[in-house]
């Protein structure tokens, strides 16, 4: 049976980061991981034609310090993404365009809107990032939803609609799911609300060239002999100071194990002995978010001939928010929709052929007519990836942060975790996954 000093298990880029490290201070590591690929929640689909689209984590911006050094360590290159010319809402089946970060509401609408995102900044600031529940009066926090918050925020229903589309964007769920302490801390965590929500200066102001796959694929490229694909974990079990992990025809012993998977995956593992309580109701209890991202690929992004730049929001369809999502030199068009929350829940309910036809329809009525007839529709669910089981990141409802939250970080025994959802910083973000990869490996070098 072979021995390691640690096996690292996912190789999404928390995983990677994990067995680089640990790597370079010279301990003996491998890295299973169960899909053909390395990346996890990033994706880079590649085309004959030499085009692309990203269909899980895309975007980079301000104060994402690691995943631009990674970049350009690897000779990744970045480009903004467009957003010259108006953006467009259609809101009470009218479509209106509009320059800047204010949609054209009534002014009580826009008023309401502004106050909560400005209360939501504030409640933000006071979140203790690496204790959440000792988080000043965080039990009151999180034993309502972020959707009971909003609701005593905003008397006017239309500032709801706008925040609730907002929500939906940056979490992949309904408001109703999510704790406000959770909101608080994911807001404080990736800065504030601005950022998560705007393209310049904020979360979604960057694209990957080549797609956001890249640093990941170069990377793994560098330590290849130390990654093994194609290996499903099954079973961790820990006896005499050794952990012994094992799957489909392998058994590997280390001294050491990261768990890097979403902690709904990473309680789908079989533990021996089990895992104490409070581990495993978390796991139990933070679902993944659910989002389907949609693609209609043209000749050319036509939109921008018209002045808009591709982004809109509406509450009128299954697609909420739509992105261009074209390559740098814009010679293809990409016309990105994601569909979220309870909307994608519904959506996984139709055939292929109601999806396409429900987007385009949707892409039309931003775009116009032109936009019905794409070179190529694609669409894409995470929650059917076995290996994911949805997106963009594992959610805290009410209730988890303060019971059992302590649970997401600390080790089992010789078992440590890592992910997106272990980070304090950029929470939910490629940024994060890299972060909590330092840290498990600063956590294991220093045990």
């Amino acid at each position: 049976m072979q021995t390691y000093d640690v096996i690292v298990i996912g190789a999404g880029y928390a995983g990677l980061t994990a067995t680089r490290e640990l790597l370079k201070a010279g301990k003996k590591v491998l890295l299973l991981e169960a899909r053909d690929r390395v990346g996890g929640r990033v994706y880079t689909r590649y085309f004959d034609d030499g085009s692309y689209v990203d269909l899980g984590a895309a975007w980079v911006g301000p104060t994402q310090h690691k995943i631009y050094a990674l970049a350009k360590e690897f000779g990744v290159g970045t480009f903004p993404t467009y957003d010259e010319g108006k953006s467009t809402l259609l809101f009470n089946n009218k479509v209106k365009r509009y320059k800047g970060l204010i949609p054209p509401l009534p002014i009580g609408s826009l008023l309401s809107l502004d106050f909560a995102i400005k209360r939501i900044n504030k409640l933000a600031k006071t979140v203790d990032l690496q204790q959440p529940w000792n988080t000043p009066n965080a039990a009151h926090y999180d034993a309502m939803t972020l959707a009971t918050w909003m609701d005593k925020q905003m008397s006017f229903k239309t500032a709801k609609v706008m925040f609730k589309l907002a929500a939906e964007a940056i979490w992949a769920a309904d408001p109703n799911e999510i704790s406000m302490l959770h909101a608080m801390f994911y807001t404080q965590s990736c800065r504030d609300f601005d950022t998560l929500m705007n393209v310049k200066n904020g979360a979604q102001e960057e694209r990957l060239i080549g797609g956001a796959s890249q640093p990941a694929l170069r990377l793994a490229d560098t330590f290849k002999e130390h990654i093994r694909l194609n290996s499903v974990v099954r079973a961790i079990s820990q006896r005499a100071g050794k952990v012994i992990v094992s799957g489909n025809g392998f058994e590997l012993t280390a001294s050491k194990v990261v768990v890097a998977l979403p902690p709904t995956l990473a309680g789908r593992i079989h533990y021996d002995p089990l895992m104490p309580a409070n581990r495993e109701q978390l796991t139990q209890r933070m679902p993944m978010g659910t989002v389907w991202k949609t693609y209609a690929i043209y000749d050319k992004p036509f939109w921008r001939e018209e002045g808009l730049n591709g982004l809109s929001a509406t509450n009128e369809s299954y697609v909420t928010v739509t992105f261009d999502n074209s390559p740098k030199d814009g010679s293809k068009g990409i016309m990105m929709g994601f569909v979220l929350g309870n909307q994608a829940k519904a959506f996984a309910q139709l055939s292929p052929e109601a999806r396409q036809a429900s987007v385009l329809d949707t892409f039309a009525r931003f775009y116009g007519e032109k936009a019905r007839t794409p070179l190529q529709y694609l669409d894409f669910s995470w929650s059917e990836e076995e290996f994911t089981r949805g997106c963009y990141a594992g959610l805290m409802p009410p209730g988890v942060w303060t019971s059992v939250g302590k649970a997401l970080r600390e080790p089992v025994g010789n078992i440590h975790w890592a992910g997106t959802e272990t980070a304090d910083v950029w929470n939910g973000y490629m940024e994060g996954a890299i972060l909590s990869g330092e840290r498990v490996a600063r956590e294991i070098l220093e045990s």
